[in-house]
């Protein structure tokens, strides 16, 4: 009911403005969005898509968002309505029915103060300690249920604070947050020696409710007296950072530290009264992080540096929550992001307990044709075990206007022990050659190749890519693209077995067509998927195999 009187209110604002005289309503601005995903599922045993909802008996699923928003004299006012129908984003495994208004907000901006209200987005920093954020993708939508206010100190110096709950899907989740942050700009130097500075510290505080607390006491009462905690009520986090600029230099550093709190750590050893000790407890720690980046240009070179520690920094509105529900903040991740199909088959998640990693980053350009670029990332825990590591050397090759040719190999080791809680399977080593080649027949004809091929022995075996694209600009967009498990590995049982006993190769074909007319794009595919990681900036999660009708539509207005 609150939902539907705001949905109300919200239109009678519209319709007032509406009502004004003309050269009134002309200074306002109606904006909106839409996007609508539609699955149909076909079953087929054979790769593993099977044994969920939709393949067993509902066939369809999808989503759609709708946004509109509206702008006039210093007021912002917006509203987006979500529905969901046996949807697998929540679940990739279940089904999700459920519709209403996923988001409302209000915005008053004057010359120094800033007031907002409804459903928030936000961070402090680059996210450490606090960051608000949407990934449709995996049904992320953490926005802040509540209010803030910001005020301008001085030309350079802004404040803000805020106060809420986290939403989560059509509620919100338990905790409380609070937080404020203070933002600078500072240039020193002269226009010959231009050296900027952009300051900024912040603090956060989340606080559990009874509920929460009593549900937390009701589990650890029943562990053994060394590993019983005591839950607090409130968490206190802060970071400070900044950004110095000079010429072509730039460089980002940030410190964040995280009061003692109860989390669950799933290596953390417990013990039982007469049996062997498990793994997972909940543990009781303060947190931190250092997270660091520096960039470069000089002339024809390019490069990028960038570092971080993470440890016991898992910062939940409710620490019963798991996987990606929940968390209040964001850590960056620290690998490429990849595009091709194979090499992005491998994506590494954040690891919010334990994780010290590296990432270098080089670009060089020879002349008008030739261009490359070398990447490196380390990741670790900090007892030193592997979890990742990427080697990445591309080469691009223009000729004119016609031609482009990127060739290059990628190198990896995988612990898909930790980052697909798989138990005692080895770590995932991969060599990963691919070349992309577009040529533009004319200016609104082109066709693009590309072709890689993943050799390892782990996971499913060796894998071959191959896709054909052909564009006719400005509206059409075509594709045909198949993945083959070329060497099947012997010991995945997931793989289904042949006559004579050896492991099938299957082939996933991909075919689909593109439409883009101004603000709108539909996008049609018939898709077969193997099962892997689907990764949003470091947001990780295992995926099911897949298997049939993709129909995507977005349009801006």
């Amino acid at each position: 009911m609150k939902h539907f009187l705001i949905f109300i209110t919200m239109l009678f604002v519209g319709s007032t403005a509406h009502s004004q005289e003309k050269t009134v309503f002309e200074q306002g601005v109606l904006s909106g969005s839409l996007e609508t995903n539609f699955n149909f599922f076909q079953r087929d045993t054979v790769i593993g898509a099977a044994n969920i909802p939709q393949y067993d008996k509902q066939l369809t699923g999808g989503e759609m968002w709708l946004n509109l928003n509206y702008s006039i004299k210093g007021y912002d006012v917006g509203v987006r309505f979500d529905m969901f129908q046996n949807s697998n984003l929540l679940n990739p495994t279940g089904s999700y029915t459920d519709q209403g208004i996923g988001r409302w907000f209000i915005k008053r901006t004057t010359d120094k103060l800033q007031i907002e209200a409804g459903y928030l987005y936000d961070q402090i920093g680059s996210g450490i300690i606090y960051q608000a954020y949407e990934v449709r993708p995996q049904l992320i939508d953490n926005a802040l249920y509540g209010g803030s206010v910001k005020y301008k100190l001085s030309e350079n110096w802004n404040i803000k604070g805020f106060i809420g709950r986290q939403k989560f899907l059509f509620d919100v989740n338990a905790g409380n947050v609070k937080g404020a942050y203070l933002e600078g700009f500072k240039a020193v130097g002269n226009e010959e020696s231009p050296i900027t500075l952009a300051p900024g510290i912040g603090i956060v505080n989340r606080t559990h409710n009874d509920e929460t607390v009593n549900s937390l006491v009701n589990v650890i009462k029943n562990y053994e007296k060394g590993d019983v905690v005591v839950p607090s009520y409130n968490t206190y986090l802060s970071t400070i950072y900044n950004t110095l600029t000079y010429k072509g230099f730039t460089w980002y550093v940030e410190a964040a530290y995280k009061s003692p709190e109860v989390f669950f750590d799933p290596e953390s050893l417990r013990e039982r009264p007469g049996g062997d000790p498990t793994f997972g407890k909940y543990v009781k720690e303060s947190g931190s992080v250092l997270y660091s980046s520096f960039g470069f240009a000089i002339g024809k070179l390019g490069l990028t540096l960038e570092g971080k520690r993470t440890e016991n920094f898992d910062f939940r509105s409710d620490p019963t929550l798991r996987l990606n529900l929940g968390l209040v903040n964001f850590v960056p991740p620290m690998n490429r992001l990849n595009t091709y199909r194979l090499t992005s088959r491998y994506n590494p998640a954040t690891q919010l307990l334990s994780e010290q990693a590296l990432q270098v980053d080089a670009r060089y350009k020879f002349n008008k044709s030739w261009s490359a670029n070398v990447n490196y990332s380390n990741i670790q825990t900090l007892d030193g075990d592997k979890l990742y590591n990427e080697e990445y050397v591309e080469v691009q090759y223009k000729r004119g206007r016609k031609m482009t040719i990127t060739g290059g190999v990628q190198l990896q080791n995988y612990n898909q022990e930790v980052y697909e809680q798989k138990p005692t399977v080895p770590n995932v080593t991969t060599v990963t050659p691919f070349v992309d080649v577009l040529y533009k027949i004319s200016r609104k004809k082109s066709i693009r190749l590309e072709s890689q091929y993943m050799v390892t022995d782990q996971d499913f075996g060796s894998w071959a890519f191959a896709l054909v694209e052909v564009g006719l600009a400005p509206h059409w967009l075509f594709e045909l693209s198949g993945m083959y498990n070329v060497a099947p590995n012997p010991d995945k049982s997931e793989i289904p077995v042949e006559s004579d006993g050896a492991k099938k190769k299957i082939l996933y074909p991909t075919v689909g067509a593109v439409y883009i007319n101004k603000g709108n794009r539909f996008s049609l595919r018939y898709v077969k998927q193997v099962e892997g990681v689907v990764c949003n900036g470091g947001v990780c999660r295992l995926e099911p195999a897949f298997s049939g009708v993709r129909f995507n539509m977005t349009s801006n207005f």
